[in-house]
C-alpha cells in the first residue's frame, strides 16, 4: 500500500527547486490531461487552477521573456482576430461562447513564455493522458458490452440462445464506440501518444499490452481520418529503415493491418436498425458528407472571402449554404465545416486562417529533424485538415497546451521527451 502511493506520488511534479505555483500548474494540467479522453466536463476545473497559478507566475517569475519563443505569439495574436471578428458579426451570443472556449488560446502561450518546464514534467503529461485513454478505453468497452447485452436480453424468448449471441455480436461491432468524446478527438490523442510511446522499445510486458490496447482503441473508434494519418505515420516509419528485410516485413504488416483497419464493420455498414435509445451519442460524418462539407465551406467562403462571417455567424452561414445546395444530412445535423483551416477563414477570412498557416508552417520546420517530432506534427496538421478541431474545447485546450510546448526552442516535448 505504501508503495503504491511512492508511485503514484511520483508521477505528480515534484521539483522542489520550483515554486508552489508551478507545482500546482503542472499537477492540475496532468489531471486535466487525465480526464480529457474521459469526460468534457471535468478537466475545466483543473484546466481553470492551471491558468490560475500560471498567470500568477508570469508576474512573480524571474525568467524574462525569451525572443527566441517570441512564435508563441502567434496564438494571442489568433485570439485577438476572432475578437476582433466579433465586431461584424450579428449571433454575438454563439460568438462570445466561442470566444470564451478559446481563452486558452491567448494564456497558456503567454504562461510557458515565462513558466519553467523540463523534460521529465513535460513528459509526465503524455503519461497522464495515456493512464486516461486506458481507462477510457474500458470505460467504453464496458458501455458497449452492457448496450450489447440489453439488446440481446430484449428479443422474444423463442429467439435462441445463439441468434441472441449472434445478434448482440452484431451490435457491438457496428455500433458506435465512443460514447463519452467525439470519436475524432480520441483519435488524435491516440496517435498523439502512440507516437511518443512507440519510440521507447516494448520490452515489458505492461508496455507491450499498452500499445495492443492503443491499437484496438484506435480500431474500435473507427476514425477514417485516424486511419489515413496512422497509414502516413507508418510510411514515414518504413521509409526510415535501413534494413531491406525489416523494411519488406514492415511493409507487409502494414498491408496486413491497412486490409483489417479497413474491413472494420464500423466503417464498411454501420449500424442503422437498431432503437433510438442506442444510437449514436457523438454522431460521426460520413465521408460523403465531409466532402458536401467541404464543398459547400468553400462556396461560402466565395461570398466574404477577405474578412470571413465573423465567429457568431459562420457556422449559421455555413448550414444556410447546406439548405441552399440540398445537402440534407449536412444541414439536418448541422454540421461544421469538418476542416479547421475552412472553419477559420470562415469565421476570421483571409487573415485568420493565414496566422494558423504560418503557425503550422512553423511546427513543420520546428520538427522536421526527426521522424518522431514530424509524425506529431503530421497527426495535427491532418487532424485540423479532417475536423474543426477549435470550435469545442477539448480540441482548443489540446491544441493551445501541445502546440506551443512543441514550438518552444528547446522543443522540450518533441525530441527531449520521445527520445528519452
Amino acid at each position: 500500500m505504501i508503495a503504491t502511493i511512492k508511485n503514484i506520488k511520483a508521477a505528480f511534479y515534484q521539483d522542489e527547486n520550483s515554486s508552489l505555483l508551478q507545482r500546482i500548474f503542472w499537477n492540475s494540467l496532468y489531471i486535466a490531461f487525465f480526464f480529457l479522453p474521459i469526460d468534457i466536463n471535468i478537466p475545466t476545473p483543473f484546466i481553470s487552477v492551471a491558468i490560475v497559478c500560471g498567470c500568477i507566475n508570469i508576474f512573480k517569475s524571474e525568467k524574462k521573456y525569451d525572443s527566441k519563443n517570441r512564435v508563441l505569439l502567434l496564438f494571442p495574436l489568433y485570439f485577438v482576430i476572432l475578437v476582433v471578428s466579433i465586431i461584424y458579426t450579428q449571433n454575438t451570443s454563439d460568438g462570445w461562447h466561442l470566444i470564451q472556449r478559446s481563452l486558452t488560446l491567448l494564456l497558456f502561450p503567454i504562461i510557458f513564455l515565462f513558466l519553467k518546464e523540463d523534460a521529465l514534467s513535460v513528459r509526465k503529461l503524455f503519461n497522464f493522458l495515456l493512464y486516461g485513454l486506458v481507462i477510457s478505453f474500458f470505460i467504453n468497452l464496458t458501455i458497449v458490452i452492457y448496450d450489447a447485452f440489453l439488446i440481446a436480453n430484449s428479443l422474444p424468448s423463442n429467439v435462441s440462445f445463439w441468434k441472441s449471441l449472434a445478434i448482440g455480436w452484431k451490435f457491438f461491432m457496428h455500433i458506435q464506440f465512443s460514447s463519452l468524446i467525439n470519436p475524432g478527438y480520441v483519435s488524435l490523442y491516440i496517435l498523439l501518444v502512440l507516437s511518443y510511446y512507440l519510440k521507447n522499445e516494448l520490452n515489458t510486458i505492461w508496455r507491450f499490452l499498452t500499445v495492443i490496447i492503443l491499437f484496438a482503441y484506435l480500431f474500435l473508434l473507427a476514425s477514417k481520418a485516424a486511419y489515413i494519418t496512422l497509414f502516413c505515420m507508418s510510411i514515414l516509419l518504413i521509409l526510415k529503415v535501413a534494413d531491406k528485410s525489416k523494411k519488406y516485413l514492415l511493409i507487409l504488416v502494414l498491408g496486413l493491418s491497412t486490409l483489417i483497419f479497413i474491413s472494420n464493420p464500423r466503417i464498411v455498414n454501420p449500424i442503422n436498425n437498431f432503437p433510438d435509445e442506442v444510437a449514436e451519442v457523438n454522431p460521426t460524418i460520413s465521408w460523403k458528407e465531409r466532402m458536401l462539407s467541404w464543398k459547400a465551406a468553400i462556396k461560402t467562403i466565395e461570398v466574404a472571402p477577405l474578412f470571413g462571417y465573423g465567429v457568431g455567424d459562420a457556422h449559421d452561414v455555413l448550414i444556410e449554404g447546406y439548405n441552399d445546395l440540398g445537402y440534407t444530412e449536412n444541414y439536418k445535423h448541422r454540421y461544421n465545416a469538418h476542416n479547421q483551416f475552412l472553419e477559420t477563414w470562415l469565421q476570421t477570412g483571409l487573415i485568420g486562417v493565414f496566422v494558423l498557416m504560418v503557425i503550422f508552417t512553423n511546427l513543420a520546420l520546428h520538427t522536421r529533424r526527426s521522424f518522431n517530432e514530424f509524425s506529431v506534427f503530421l497527426a495535427l496538421f491532418l487532424a485540423l485538415i479532417f475536423e474543426s478541431m477549435l470550435v469545442r474545447f477539448n480540441g482548443i485546450v489540446f491544441f493551445s497546451i501541445v502546440v506551443p510546448l512543441l514550438l518552444k526552442e528547446r522543443t522540450i516535448l518533441s525530441s527531449r521527451v520521445i527520445k528519452n
